[in-house]
């Protein structure tokens, strides 16, 4: 079904419902940040335990995006989509009660895969019902609207942790999901893809998901356990071994979660390996600010969680401006600029310490990192997008969505050891200040890599590019999400925040 427009009842209620389903994912994906410390305290837990609170979560949102987008064009978008809504709530429901870490983290886990059902969804529904300029406006007000929930995530969250309990961050997820359904079932229409033919590739998700479960495991652990350990030791090889199998099974097996041969694209390659540098810092980074914030800086959770608003303002008002620069002049110039400015930003971060000043030492490089991402995300998305033919616009979408949530995932394993922030780090200021500098400084070196590799990997197209849907993969949905066979049939389609 197609041709529904934009100002009718119909056209309203699909946009109220995809954007609540797709903000409840959104939304939980920045807000559980700014509860950790509370959560760390209240449960008894080390920093490995708050890592996996939040990498649970990446970790099977990255495994089984693609999966999502897949089983909604052969399923129904609408049913799979109500499934995951469902799923999300029940998972959501489970991490409110959980009475320590270990259950918190499982519940976390399940929280991702509903996350990879409904959030492919939620465009694939929009891209089926809407058509033609009202389909574009659509999509532009799923992607600002978007933005403003991801912005307000981490207020409500800091709200919640301080009036009422950390378990309300999670808790809050049941009656917006049942709302949702309920719009769902009555006024959104079902629709597939009827040329989405052949087998799912089953072995390739789980294949993905042992790969990212067992590198991430070892990278985690292995501060507290030691390198040699046989734990650490049997997941990495697991991991490896897993990584390796699902190459071989993508290349072979007829209908792939992930057909490599879109990688033969040199401009995809290096807009994606642009896509994994620059998010794989802001993952780190992000996830320790908020926590360096209250620990270090003396911070409320509601100062730590609104600490970060300027950046989504100042993205929702100047990326469409970006991206009509890179239009004009191509995308290499912001491409290349962006992270270095961004960089930039975490160089002023060092000067937040104990009893920092909002406006004097926190403001000014919030603002700075706001121009770089606003410069910088939109020709990002849409060179990635735009490389490949239109066809494969929503398997393009698909894949730098999944990069970015990949590289999440394993900055948050990594950045916090490799910075020392291991056991109680979390409970000592002097520590966790010193280790902070080490990750903000690595950080800009690595955004500094991405700069250049834009500058030397990235081609300006010798026409202009058609317009794209654009969206931050920073703390939210990432562009375009989902693996989107509609689109890869000739429609046009996050990290994705």
């Amino acid at each position: 079904m197609s041709g529904i427009r934009m100002g009718t009842a119909s056209g309203r209620w699909i946009l109220v419902a995809t954007v609540l389903g797709s903000g409840i994912a959104g939304i939980d994906a920045t807000v559980v940040n700014v509860a950790l410390p509370t959560i760390g305290r209240d449960l008894g837990t080390n920093f490995s335990a708050m890592q996996w609170m939040v990498t649970g979560y990446t970790l099977t949102l990255a495994s089984f995006i693609l999966l999502g987008g897949a089983l909604g064009d052969r399923f129904g978008r609408r049913r799979v989509f109500v499934v995951g809504v469902i799923w999300f709530a029940v998972a959501s429901l489970l991490c409110g009660l959980a009475p320590d870490a270990g259950l918190l983290i499982a519940a976390r886990a399940l929280q991702g895969v509903g996350g990879a059902l409904l959030t492919p969804g939620s465009l694939a529904i929009l891209q089926a019902a809407f058509s033609g300029e009202d389909r574009a406006r659509a999509i532009g007000a799923w992607s600002g609207l978007g933005g403003v929930a991801t912005a307000i995530g981490p207020f409500l969250g800091g709200w919640l942790v301080e009036s009422v309990s950390w378990r309300w961050v999670f808790l809050i997820n049941v009656p917006v999901a049942a709302v949702v359904v309920w719009i769902a079932v009555r006024h959104v229409p079902e629709t597939r893809d009827p040329g989405a033919t052949g087998g799912l590739d089953l072995a390739g998700a789980a294949l993905g998901a042992l790969a990212l479960a067992g590198t991430t495991y070892a990278l985690i652990e292995a501060p507290d356990q030691g390198m040699g350990s046989a734990g650490v030791l049997a997941s990495g090889l697991l991991g490896l071994a897993a990584a390796a199998a699902f190459l071989a099974v993508e290349r072979r097996t007829e209908n792939p979660m992930l057909p490599l041969g879109i990688f033969g694209n040199r401009q995809f390659r290096a807009a994606n390996a642009v896509t994994f540098l620059i998010y794989a810092v802001f993952g780190g980074i992000f996830f320790l600010l908020v926590v360096h914030l209250q620990v270090v800086a003396g911070f409320s959770p509601v100062a730590s969680g609104t600490a970060m608003l300027p950046i989504t303002a100042l993205m929702l008002a100047l990326s469409p401006r970006a991206g009509a620069l890179s239009s004009r002049i191509g995308p290499r110039i912001p491409m290349a600029v962006g992270p270095l400015i961004c960089a930039v930003s975490l160089v002023l971060m060092l000067r937040i310490g104990a009893e920092a000043s909002y406006l004097r030492d926190v403001l000014p490089p919030v603002i700075v990192l706001g121009l770089g991402l606003s410069l910088l995300v939109a020709p990002l998305t849409s060179t990635a997008l735009s490389s490949v033919p239109e066809r494969q616009a929503g398997l393009a979408s698909g894949v730098n969505n999944a990069v970015a949530r990949a590289a999440g995932l394993i900055a948050i394993a990594v950045l916090p050891a490799a910075a020392g922030l291991t056991g109680d780090a979390y409970d000592n200021p002097r520590t966790f200040e010193a280790g902070f500098a080490t990750a903000c400084l690595l950080g800009a070196g690595v955004l500094a890599v991405g700069g250049l590799l834009a500058a030397v990997s990235i081609r300006n197209p010798g026409v202009p590019e058609a317009d794209h849907p654009r969206h931050c993969a920073v703390g939210g949905t990432p562009a375009a999400p989902g693996a989107l066979r509609e689109a890869r049939g000739g429609q046009g389609g996050h990290p994705r925040t």
